[in-house]
Protein backbone atom coordinates (compact mmCIF):
# COMPACT_ATOMS: atom_id res chain seq x y z
CA UNK A 1 0.00 0.00 0.00
CA UNK A 2 0.80 3.43 -0.28
CA UNK A 3 0.13 6.36 2.29
CA UNK A 4 1.48 10.50 1.50
CA UNK A 5 4.99 11.79 2.88
CA UNK A 6 2.31 14.15 4.86
CA UNK A 7 0.59 10.84 6.17
CA UNK A 8 3.90 9.01 7.25
CA UNK A 9 5.35 12.09 9.05
CA UNK A 10 2.59 12.66 11.12
CA UNK A 11 2.12 8.71 12.46
CA UNK A 12 5.78 9.07 13.34
CA UNK A 13 5.22 12.35 15.03
CA UNK A 14 2.84 11.22 17.11
CA UNK A 15 4.71 8.23 18.44
CA UNK A 16 7.60 10.09 18.78
CA UNK A 17 5.85 13.24 20.85
CA UNK A 18 4.33 9.82 22.99
CA UNK A 19 7.30 8.51 23.50
CA UNK A 20 8.62 12.06 25.40
CA UNK A 21 10.44 13.40 22.66
CA UNK A 22 10.48 17.48 22.84
CA UNK A 23 8.53 18.68 20.09
CA UNK A 24 11.54 20.37 17.80
CA UNK A 25 13.78 16.67 18.32
CA UNK A 26 10.39 15.06 17.17
CA UNK A 27 9.50 16.50 14.23
CA UNK A 28 13.75 16.24 13.31
CA UNK A 29 13.60 12.64 14.20
CA UNK A 30 10.36 12.48 11.99
CA UNK A 31 11.73 13.82 9.45
CA UNK A 32 14.60 12.05 8.92
CA UNK A 33 12.59 8.97 9.52
CA UNK A 34 9.87 9.49 6.54
CA UNK A 35 12.72 10.87 4.27
CA UNK A 36 14.42 7.54 4.70
CA UNK A 37 11.20 5.87 3.18
CA UNK A 38 10.69 8.63 0.55
CA UNK A 39 13.87 7.64 -0.64
CA UNK A 40 12.79 4.81 -0.89
CA UNK A 41 15.08 3.06 1.95
CA UNK A 42 12.60 1.22 3.29
CA UNK A 43 15.11 -1.08 5.74
CA UNK A 44 16.00 1.93 8.02
CA UNK A 45 13.19 4.06 7.61
CA UNK A 46 9.14 2.93 8.86
CA UNK A 47 10.12 -0.84 9.09
CA UNK A 48 13.03 -0.06 11.67
CA UNK A 49 10.67 2.54 13.96
CA UNK A 50 9.60 -0.30 15.75
CA UNK A 51 12.73 -1.86 16.51
CA UNK A 52 13.57 2.12 17.49
CA UNK A 53 10.60 2.22 19.74
CA UNK A 54 11.65 -1.07 21.59
CA UNK A 55 14.86 0.54 22.49
CA UNK A 56 13.35 3.64 23.67
CA UNK A 57 11.11 1.57 25.76
CA UNK A 58 14.05 -0.26 27.15
CA UNK A 59 16.13 2.60 28.18
CA UNK A 60 18.75 1.86 25.51
CA UNK A 61 17.86 5.07 23.79
CA UNK A 62 17.14 8.02 25.96
CA UNK A 63 14.99 10.61 24.32
CA UNK A 64 16.30 13.70 26.19
CA UNK A 65 20.08 13.35 26.01
CA UNK A 66 22.17 15.87 23.36
CA UNK A 67 25.42 15.65 22.47
CA UNK A 68 28.05 18.01 24.41
CA UNK A 69 31.44 18.50 23.24
CA UNK A 70 34.39 16.89 25.12
CA UNK A 71 37.25 18.39 23.51
CA UNK A 72 38.55 20.55 20.86
CA UNK A 73 41.68 20.35 18.79
CA UNK A 74 40.85 23.26 15.80
CA UNK A 75 39.29 22.13 13.23
CA UNK A 76 38.67 18.42 14.51
CA UNK A 77 36.53 18.24 17.60
CA UNK A 78 35.49 14.96 20.16
CA UNK A 79 31.48 14.64 21.09
CA UNK A 80 29.87 12.36 23.34
CA UNK A 81 26.69 11.18 22.23
CA UNK A 82 25.40 10.34 25.57
CA UNK A 83 23.46 6.87 24.31
CA UNK A 84 20.99 9.95 22.68
CA UNK A 85 18.66 9.00 19.15
CA UNK A 86 21.47 8.23 16.95
CA UNK A 87 19.80 9.80 14.16
CA UNK A 88 19.70 13.18 16.11
CA UNK A 89 23.06 12.70 17.03
CA UNK A 90 24.61 12.07 13.69
CA UNK A 91 22.38 15.00 12.13
CA UNK A 92 23.90 17.88 15.04
CA UNK A 93 27.44 15.85 14.20
CA UNK A 94 27.52 16.79 10.65
CA UNK A 95 25.51 20.06 11.40
CA UNK A 96 29.05 21.04 13.35
CA UNK A 97 31.34 19.58 10.87
CA UNK A 98 29.57 22.01 8.41
CA UNK A 99 30.23 24.81 10.66
CA UNK A 100 33.64 23.88 11.14
CA UNK A 101 34.80 23.76 7.48
CA UNK A 102 33.17 27.14 7.07
CA UNK A 103 36.19 28.32 9.64
CA UNK A 104 38.65 25.95 9.07
CA UNK A 105 38.32 24.61 5.06
CA UNK A 106 37.51 21.38 6.50
CA UNK A 107 35.84 20.07 9.74
CA UNK A 108 35.43 16.75 12.11
CA UNK A 109 33.64 15.92 14.44
CA UNK A 110 34.34 12.33 15.96
CA UNK A 111 31.22 11.04 17.74
CA UNK A 112 31.45 8.46 20.96
CA UNK A 113 28.74 6.75 22.69
CA UNK A 114 26.22 7.17 20.36
CA UNK A 115 23.54 4.95 18.71
CA UNK A 116 22.51 3.56 15.41
CA UNK A 117 22.15 6.22 13.08
CA UNK A 118 19.84 4.97 10.87
CA UNK A 119 20.41 5.72 6.98
CA UNK A 120 23.73 6.94 6.83
CA UNK A 121 23.31 8.18 3.43
CA UNK A 122 21.00 11.21 5.43
CA UNK A 123 23.87 12.79 6.83
CA UNK A 124 25.38 12.55 3.03
CA UNK A 125 22.31 14.19 1.58
CA UNK A 126 22.62 16.74 4.54
CA UNK A 127 25.99 18.01 4.08
CA UNK A 128 25.59 18.63 0.01
CA UNK A 129 22.72 20.33 0.37
CA UNK A 130 24.91 22.55 2.72
CA UNK A 131 27.08 22.71 0.12
CA UNK A 132 29.54 20.44 1.18
CA UNK A 133 31.47 18.02 0.49
CA UNK A 134 30.45 15.08 2.94
CA UNK A 135 32.19 12.13 4.37
CA UNK A 136 31.22 9.92 7.55
CA UNK A 137 31.08 6.38 8.98
CA UNK A 138 30.28 4.43 11.72
CA UNK A 139 31.01 0.63 13.49
CA UNK A 140 28.46 -1.60 14.56
CA UNK A 141 28.37 -4.38 16.78
CA UNK A 142 30.39 -7.41 15.14
CA UNK A 143 28.12 -8.98 12.62
CA UNK A 144 30.48 -9.31 9.80
CA UNK A 145 33.36 -12.24 9.42
CA UNK A 146 37.01 -11.05 8.59
CA UNK A 147 37.75 -12.52 5.17
CA UNK A 148 38.99 -16.24 5.74
CA UNK A 149 36.67 -16.99 8.99
CA UNK A 150 33.58 -17.85 9.84
CA UNK A 151 32.86 -16.17 13.39
CA UNK A 152 31.78 -12.09 13.41
CA UNK A 153 34.35 -10.19 14.35
CA UNK A 154 34.13 -6.76 12.45
CA UNK A 155 31.06 -4.66 11.51
CA UNK A 156 29.79 -3.73 8.25
CA UNK A 157 30.78 -0.27 9.50
CA UNK A 158 28.44 1.87 6.58
CA UNK A 159 30.44 4.40 4.62
CA UNK A 160 28.92 7.59 3.17
CA UNK A 161 30.88 10.37 0.57
CA UNK A 162 28.72 12.65 -0.66
CA UNK A 163 29.50 15.51 -3.48
CA UNK A 164 27.35 18.89 -3.97
CA UNK A 165 26.41 19.08 -7.29
CA UNK A 166 23.23 21.44 -8.34
CA UNK A 167 21.89 19.34 -11.39
CA UNK A 168 21.76 15.90 -8.66
CA UNK A 169 24.00 15.73 -5.46
CA UNK A 170 26.44 12.32 -5.71
CA UNK A 171 25.90 10.40 -2.60
CA UNK A 172 27.51 7.05 -2.21
CA UNK A 173 25.88 5.45 0.77
CA UNK A 174 27.39 1.76 1.46
CA UNK A 175 28.05 -1.44 4.07
CA UNK A 176 31.16 -3.40 4.03
CA UNK A 177 29.12 -6.29 3.83
CA UNK A 178 27.96 -6.90 0.24
CA UNK A 179 24.36 -6.41 1.27
CA UNK A 180 23.56 -4.70 4.43
CA UNK A 181 21.42 -6.74 7.18
CA UNK A 182 18.66 -4.36 6.21
CA UNK A 183 18.70 -5.43 2.69
CA UNK A 184 18.79 -9.25 3.74
CA UNK A 185 15.71 -8.20 5.36
CA UNK A 186 14.05 -6.50 2.69
CA UNK A 187 14.34 -9.42 0.17
CA UNK A 188 13.55 -11.98 2.62
CA UNK A 189 10.56 -10.43 3.35
CA UNK A 190 9.41 -9.47 -0.16
CA UNK A 191 10.08 -13.33 -1.00
CA UNK A 192 12.94 -12.40 -3.33
CA UNK A 193 16.89 -14.09 -4.02
CA UNK A 194 19.54 -11.41 -3.89
CA UNK A 195 20.56 -10.52 -7.35
CA UNK A 196 24.13 -11.53 -6.85
CA UNK A 197 25.92 -14.01 -4.28
CA UNK A 198 25.63 -12.05 -1.03
CA UNK A 199 27.38 -14.48 1.63
CA UNK A 200 27.71 -18.49 3.10
CA UNK A 201 24.98 -20.52 4.67
CA UNK A 202 25.39 -22.50 7.56
CA UNK A 203 27.46 -24.98 5.57
CA UNK A 204 30.02 -22.76 3.99
CA UNK A 205 28.52 -22.82 0.64
CA UNK A 206 27.74 -19.08 -1.14
CA UNK A 207 24.32 -18.39 -1.88
CA UNK A 208 21.66 -15.97 -2.88
CA UNK A 209 19.44 -16.68 -0.02
CA UNK A 210 18.97 -14.05 2.18
CA UNK A 211 17.33 -15.61 5.14
CA UNK A 212 20.08 -18.46 4.84
CA UNK A 213 23.00 -15.48 5.23
CA UNK A 214 20.93 -14.12 8.22
CA UNK A 215 20.80 -17.63 9.76
CA UNK A 216 24.71 -18.25 9.03
CA UNK A 217 25.56 -14.51 10.04
CA UNK A 218 28.31 -14.48 7.29
CA UNK A 219 27.80 -12.05 4.57
CA UNK A 220 30.29 -11.30 2.20
CA UNK A 221 32.20 -8.34 2.38
CA UNK A 222 32.41 -6.34 -0.17
CA UNK A 223 35.72 -6.58 -2.40
CA UNK A 224 36.37 -9.83 -0.47
CA UNK A 225 39.26 -9.12 1.23
CA UNK A 226 39.29 -5.52 0.34
CA UNK A 227 35.89 -5.31 2.10
CA UNK A 228 36.93 -6.70 4.94
CA UNK A 229 40.08 -4.37 5.44
CA UNK A 230 38.42 -1.46 4.63
CA UNK A 231 35.76 -2.28 7.58
CA UNK A 232 38.67 -2.68 10.40
CA UNK A 233 40.38 0.39 9.66
CA UNK A 234 36.83 2.13 10.01
CA UNK A 235 36.55 0.49 13.26
CA UNK A 236 39.95 1.55 14.10
CA UNK A 237 39.50 5.56 12.83
CA UNK A 238 36.39 5.92 14.47
CA UNK A 239 37.38 4.25 18.42
CA UNK A 240 40.40 6.16 17.86
CA UNK A 241 39.24 9.75 16.63
CA UNK A 242 35.95 9.82 18.99
CA UNK A 243 37.60 7.84 21.92
CA UNK A 244 34.87 5.62 21.84
CA UNK A 245 33.94 1.76 21.40
CA UNK A 246 35.60 -0.05 19.01
CA UNK A 247 33.41 -3.01 17.61
CA UNK A 248 34.55 -5.91 19.58
CA UNK A 249 33.27 -4.51 22.85
CA UNK A 250 29.57 -3.42 21.06
CA UNK A 251 27.02 -6.11 22.32
CA UNK A 252 26.62 -8.13 19.46
CA UNK A 253 22.97 -7.71 19.63
CA UNK A 254 20.90 -5.51 17.42
CA UNK A 255 17.77 -4.88 19.67
CA UNK A 256 20.90 -3.67 22.44
CA UNK A 257 23.55 -2.23 19.85
CA UNK A 258 24.58 0.80 21.38
CA UNK A 259 27.56 2.86 22.40
CA UNK A 260 29.06 3.22 18.88
CA UNK A 261 31.77 5.59 17.22
CA UNK A 262 31.16 7.13 14.31
CA UNK A 263 33.26 10.33 12.35
CA UNK A 264 31.77 13.13 10.68
CA UNK A 265 33.93 15.08 8.29
CA UNK A 266 32.69 18.07 5.86
CA UNK A 267 34.74 19.96 3.22
CA UNK A 268 34.09 23.49 2.61
CA UNK A 269 34.07 24.00 -1.45
CA UNK A 270 33.57 27.58 -1.71
CA UNK A 271 36.73 27.62 0.52
CA UNK A 272 38.80 26.10 -2.59
CA UNK A 273 36.88 26.76 -5.87
CA UNK A 274 33.88 28.59 -7.02
CA UNK A 275 30.46 27.22 -7.10
CA UNK A 276 30.52 27.25 -11.26
CA UNK A 277 33.72 25.54 -11.36
CA UNK A 278 33.24 23.12 -8.50
CA UNK A 279 29.81 22.34 -11.02
CA UNK A 280 31.66 21.70 -13.98
CA UNK A 281 34.31 19.60 -12.73
CA UNK A 282 31.39 17.28 -11.34
CA UNK A 283 29.44 17.40 -14.67
CA UNK A 284 32.12 16.46 -16.36
CA UNK A 285 32.96 13.23 -14.66
CA UNK A 286 29.77 12.26 -14.62
CA UNK A 287 28.88 12.93 -18.49
CA UNK A 288 32.68 10.71 -18.96
CA UNK A 289 30.76 8.29 -17.02
CA UNK A 290 27.54 8.19 -18.85
CA UNK A 291 29.44 7.12 -22.31
CA UNK A 292 30.07 3.98 -20.68
CA UNK A 293 28.18 0.56 -22.61
CA UNK A 294 25.55 -0.99 -19.77
CA UNK A 295 23.88 -3.28 -22.74
CA UNK A 296 21.35 -0.57 -23.93
CA UNK A 297 20.77 0.69 -19.78
CA UNK A 298 22.07 4.06 -19.22
CA UNK A 299 25.05 4.07 -16.34
CA UNK A 300 24.08 5.83 -13.36
CA UNK A 301 26.03 7.58 -10.54
CA UNK A 302 25.09 7.12 -6.41
CA UNK A 303 22.14 9.06 -5.87
CA UNK A 304 20.95 8.88 -8.76
CA UNK A 305 18.19 6.73 -8.42
CA UNK A 306 17.23 8.02 -5.07
CA UNK A 307 16.36 11.18 -6.51
CA UNK A 308 14.22 9.32 -9.06
CA UNK A 309 12.52 7.10 -6.45
CA UNK A 310 12.03 10.37 -4.28
CA UNK A 311 10.12 11.91 -6.94
CA UNK A 312 8.15 8.97 -8.13
CA UNK A 313 7.07 8.12 -4.10
CA UNK A 314 5.83 11.95 -3.81
CA UNK A 315 3.73 12.05 -6.79
CA UNK A 316 2.10 8.19 -6.09
CA UNK A 317 2.62 7.96 -2.49
CA UNK A 318 5.55 6.46 -0.06
CA UNK A 319 4.90 2.11 -0.19
CA UNK A 320 4.77 1.02 2.88
CA UNK A 321 3.86 -2.71 4.68
CA UNK A 322 0.75 -3.10 5.76
CA UNK A 323 1.63 -4.97 8.70
CA UNK A 324 4.48 -2.32 9.81
CA UNK A 325 1.68 0.56 9.28
CA UNK A 326 -0.71 -1.08 11.71
CA UNK A 327 2.16 -1.46 14.05
CA UNK A 328 3.19 1.68 13.94
CA UNK A 329 -0.04 3.88 13.80
CA UNK A 330 -0.96 1.62 17.20
CA UNK A 331 2.11 2.76 18.61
Amino acid sequence: MRVTYQELYDVLLRALLKAGFEPERAALCARLFADTDLDGVHSHGLNRFPRFMGMIRRGVIDVHARPVCVERRGALERWDGRRGPGNLNAHDSMERATELSREHGLGCVALSNTNHWMRGGSYGWQATEAGAIGVCWTNTMPNLPPWGASEPRIGNNPLVVAVPRPRGHVVLDMAMSQFSYGALVSYRASGEQLPFVGGFDADGRPTRDPAAIERSGRPLPIGLWKGSGLALMLDMLAALLSGGRATHQVTANPDEETGLSQVFLAFDLPSFETPEAAARVADEIIENLRQSSADGDEVRYPGERTLETRRRNLKEGIPVEPSVWRQVQSI
